[in-house]
């Protein structure tokens, strides 16, 4: 009887063994999971101080914008995003380093979506509400609109047909 004993004695602290090795290894990568994603979040889009974006940046802001308010920073994939108030209104602005705008962005109601758009997030996300909306101008001129929902931006063109979904 002592040989099963010790058989499955030895068994269970194999099998502890195993599972303390597993949980080291869940652990580790655990935490270079929280780092990558952490860093991401860091290169995403960076607050930045106004001495910080570049001068020629700052003019084609101004000229574009001259009476904006509370202006705030952020470095965009390589690029400088103004989020700041006009008349009251939450907007923004996109340039390139050279101070190149490369779109405005302007709060709308979720009712000033078109309707096609609004048809489509009730289609689509039923149990979900739009949080947050937007009227994009493009630098060609091009008109689109943006519904958030889950996190997750819904990209329209100017008719309200769906065009794409970005992760926020």
């Amino acid at each position: 009887m002592e040989p099963d004993c010790h058989q499955n004695s030895k068994s269970l602290q194999n099998e502890v063994s195993a599972l303390l090795l597993n949980d080291k290894k869940m652990k580790k990568t655990s935490l270079l999971l929280m780092t990558a994603l952490s860093m991401a979040t860091l290169v995403g889009a960076q607050n930045l101080s106004e001495s910080k974006v570049p001068t020629n940046v700052k003019s084609a802001f101004h000229q574009h914008f001259p009476k904006a308010k509370g202006v705030k920073w952020e470095n965009e994939k390589g690029n400088y995003e103004a989020n700041f108030e006009l008349s009251t209104t939450k907007q923004s602005a996109l340039f390139k380093p050279s101070g190149e705008m490369l779109e405005s962005e302007i709060s709308i109601s979720k009712a000033a979506l078109p309707k096609p758009a609004l048809a489509f997030v009730s289609k689509n996300y039923p149990k979900q509400k739009i949080k947050e909306a937007a009227q994009i101008t493009h630098a060609t001129g091009e008109i689109t609109y943006e519904a958030e929902v889950n996190g997750k931006d819904l990209i329209f063109d100017a008719n309200g047909n769906f065009l794409k979904e970005v992760n926020d």
